[in-house]
């Protein structure tokens, strides 16, 4: 189930500092299945633990979307590396605030660093809309929405 920002309230699981991911286990496993389930049914390109109540730096992205190689990642622990200096302004939005669209500059590419669903350590440099799917989500695991950022 997706948590939703209500209007003038503060999630304290959308807004709080997430717990590292510690066990890669079968639980963890069910768990990324279920988000890839509610990431589809919900339309979306990426979701992060606290968006379904979870208190842990866990977010999946689709990485190039709707081409023959889009792929689920599942980023456990990420950390952004580094960001390229040009920024894109692009329209937004979030499933935890439907019906609420934004322009965001974002940076146009980034390397991050995570562990996979079995713990392996991985790093990735990613461009364009894959770094902007990767920036929300990593927004989110530190307690702030595309609202924060909009302009």
């Amino acid at each position: 189930m997706l948590l939703a920002l209500e209007k003038g309230k503060k999630n304290p699981i959308l807004r709080g500092e997430m717990e590292p991911v510690k066990r890669f286990d079968k639980a963890l496993k069910k768990l990324t299945q279920d988000m890839e389930e509610t990431m589809f049914e919900s339309n979306g390109v990426g979701l992060a633990a606290p968006q379904i109540g979870k208190n842990i730096s866990l977010a999946l992205v689709r990485l190039n979307v709707e081409t023959q190689s889009e792929t689920i990642l599942v980023l456990a622990n990420p950390e952004i590396l580094e960001t390229s200096d040009d920024m894109i302004d692009m329209e937004e939005g979030c499933l935890s605030l439907p019906g609420k669209w934004g322009t965001v500059p974002r940076h146009s590419s980034l390397t991050v660093t995570f562990q996979n669903v079995r713990g392996e350590k991985q790093v990735l440099h990613l461009e364009g809309f894959n770094a902007r799917i990767v920036q929300h989500e990593v927004d989110h695991l530190n307690g702030k929405l595309f609202i924060d950022r909009a302009i």
